[in-house]
């Protein structure tokens, strides 16, 4: 139990959510795992500080059971049952908790219009085995092929009729001819309300925002899941990651996906990371790429800064080593690892170019940052990312090649500063991410502020390429000028399922059935309660049919 609690306490504090079955995703990675929890974490003396509670604890129960029976034992004490029917009644009444027949459950924990009143709620035991059984695929077909007419409208289907959401999309008549490279950048815990994008007074990325300047920029995407496994998932596949308590990427029935990266005709494809592509099974989703060059684990010339392998600049400057010496279109996946913990050793100490900068806590926690050590890694991001453009530009690929950064996913916190009470009681936070495609003379600078979704990425990237493609799934090309419905579904392992439009985000507690619409802006706040109403059924409607059709999709758009 204490084990159990503690855990319960280390799952909090690192990503703010209660424990449950989720947890096993990483002892599926315990060696990096563990890596990354003793150079984050003072673990020595967090695990001796729980062995010494379980002996005090022991030494307590022990102490006071002999004391009771030293006083008593041989004294003709009466044996009173009554009160001993008494206090055990009492004892089954607070255990069943709850005045109505049926007892207080895990589901009672989420009646609560507070996420963290829930998880306070929340009993670590009974959450992580209750949730264990849920972490094999669950899809009905029966569902997903009820929900397709609502899926059909809002995605702007060309066949209605028929279930299937496979389309062949030929090029756009603003496609680019000249077969322009892709380098499609995924950013480590990119959180939009942290950056200087967002209008945060602390300008942890003066640089992303200058470029953001320059391209196409949609400040209101959001991921559809909470971490880096599952963004790579839903990026490459076009799916969301709907399996809740358990990576699809460690699903042997889902790892494999259809990809519109395999459309991209005589393109050379190039996956970098700094470290080790079996954390979350990296590997097996890529392996849905046809022809891919991997360029991870360790390096011959280069150290690890930490568990997490080589620094990002490091990272970023092999990769443009690499493009320099293309002579033919190329993709390019590069994931970055950096900006996480440990935050204190994401920096080389190697580094002379930056310059770390000292906020007060204070300021710090009003601008959503938990740490010092947080804000300078997230400034470090930034500092990566400039390198590596400005080594870019200095080569000949640069003119004809779109660089996409986006996001893998946000973090919790405080956004107020920047954001309406919604992103922070909601933990909309979680899922916001800067989303940009940046590429000097071939495209023209926007910035853009509907819903979109992480899963948009590809069919975007394709739509921008003279060429046809096949879209088999939900995702859809952010620059059709026929594009109506701005929508993102978002999900995370608290049960919690829900749909991101232009003026409203609607949420749904998979336990409780709870329904709750958040307006976005203040022209939704002043609209009618009938207005809201008719909004909350529509939204209601099409989550629990997207919610179905993600589902069955997961282990149903199998690569051939």
């Amino acid at each position: 139990m204490f084990v159990f609690f503690a855990a319960g306490f280390g799952s909090f504090s690192y990503n703010k959510t209660p424990l449950d079955a989720g947890a096993m995703n990483f002892t599926e990675d315990f060696s990096i795992s563990w890596r990354m929890m003793k150079q984050t974490y003072p673990l020595f003396w967090m695990l001796l500080g729980l062995v010494v509670a379980v002996l005090f604890f022991r030494w307590m129960y022990h102490r006071s059971h002999w004391q009771v029976i030293n006083k008593t034992d041989g004294l003709g004490i009466p044996y009173r049952r009554k009160y001993f029917c008494f206090a055990a009644i009492v004892l089954f009444i607070f255990s069943w908790g709850s005045l109505a027949w049926a007892p207080l459950s895990r589901n009672d924990s989420f009646k609560f219009d507070n996420r963290f009143k829930s998880y306070l709620a929340i009993n670590p035991l009974q959450n992580f085995f209750s949730t264990l059984k849920l972490r094999k695929p669950q899809y009905n077909e029966k569902a997903a092929k009820k929900a397709f007419p609502i899926m059909a409208e809002w995605m702007q289907l060309p066949d209605k009729n028929t279930f299937s959401y496979r389309r062949e999309i030929g090029p756009r008549s603003n496609a680019l001819e000249s077969k322009p490279n892709i380098v499609l950048v995924q950013c480590e815990s990119y959180s939009m309300y942290k950056s200087s994008m967002s209008g945060n007074k602390l300008n942890a990325t003066p640089y992303f925002d200058s470029i953001s300047n320059k391209g196409i920029f949609f400040d209101r995407c959001f991921t559809p899941h909470f971490s880096t496994a599952r963004a790579l998932f839903a990026i490459l596949s076009g799916i969301p990651d709907a399996q809740l308590f358990k990576f699809s990427s460690r699903n042997p029935q889902a790892v494999s996906q259809n990809t519109i990266v395999d459309h991209f005709v005589d393109y050379e494809k190039h996956y970098f990371l700094g470290g080790d592509p079996e954390f979350g099974n990296f590997e097996g989703l890529l392996d849905n790429i046809d022809g891919l060059q991997k360029h991870t684990g360790k390096r011959k010339d280069i150290p690890d800064v930490n568990v997490w392998g080589i620094g990002d600049k490091d990272l970023f400057l092999e990769a443009n080593d690499v493009f320099r010496k293309k002579d033919k279109p190329f993709f390019a996946y590069i994931q970055t690892s950096g900006n996480h913990r440990p935050y204190n050793q994401t920096i080389p100490e190697n580094e002379t170019g930056f310059e770390k900068k000292f906020v007060p806590d204070d300021e710090l926690n009003k601008y959503g940052f938990e740490s010092l050590d947080e804000y300078n890694c997230f400034r470090y991001s930034d500092y990566c990312i400039q390198k590596f453009l400005e080594a870019a530009q200095k080569e000949a690929y640069f003119s004809n090649t779109i660089f996409i950064f986006v996001g893998d996913h946000g973090l919790a916190g405080n956004a107020e500063a920047v954001y309406p009470q919604v992103w922070t009681d909601q933990r909309l936070t979680d899922e916001h991410v800067p989303l940009l495609f940046y590429a000097p003379g071939l495209l023209t600078p926007q910035r853009r502020s509907e819903i979109v979704s992480q899963i948009d990425i590809l069919p975007t990237i394709a739509g921008m390429l003279h060429q046809s493609y096949v879209n088999t799934t939900l995702g859809r090309d952010l620059l059709d000028p026929n594009k109506k419905y701005n929508y993102a579904f978002v999900t995370n392992t608290a049960d919690m399922i829900g749909m991101v439009s232009d003026a409203f985000y609607f949420s749904r507690n998979i336990n409780s059935g709870e329904e709750l619409l958040s307006p976005l802006n203040m022209q939704a706040t002043l609209l009618s309660k009938q207005q809201k109403d008719s909004a909350l059924k529509k939204l209601s409607a099409f989550t629990t049919a997207y919610f179905e059709t993600a589902k069955y999709l997961l282990v149903n758009n199998a690569k051939k």
